[in-house]
């Protein structure tokens, strides 16, 4: 059989629990929590993937959804009133 070989590397997905220890790690200082983690998940705000009961999550695309404050949808304002198409 032949052999297939990836050129892309498997994303780095973790559960709510594993995420948080591993921004810990990262910065010991880190305002995130597991609940709220869980509430971007939960509204949508965050993509992830449901595994049975778990929701993993990929570790880069939290990494950018936390320097730029979304994940590349429609931006809110400072009220949380979405901009109308004109």
């Amino acid at each position: 059989m032949a052999e297939i070989i990836s050129l892309h590397k498997p994303p780095r997905m973790r559960g709510i629990k594993q995420a948080i220890e591993e921004l810990r790690a990262a910065d010991s200082g880190t305002a995130l929590t597991e609940h709220a983690l869980r509430r971007l998940i939960l509204s949508g705000a965050l993509p992830s993937v449901r595994c049975g009961t778990k929701y993993l999550i990929n570790m880069d695309v939290l990494t950018d959804y936390l320097y730029k404050g979304s994940c590349g949808g429609e931006e809110l304002s400072a009220a949380g009133i979405r901009k109308i198409a004109e």
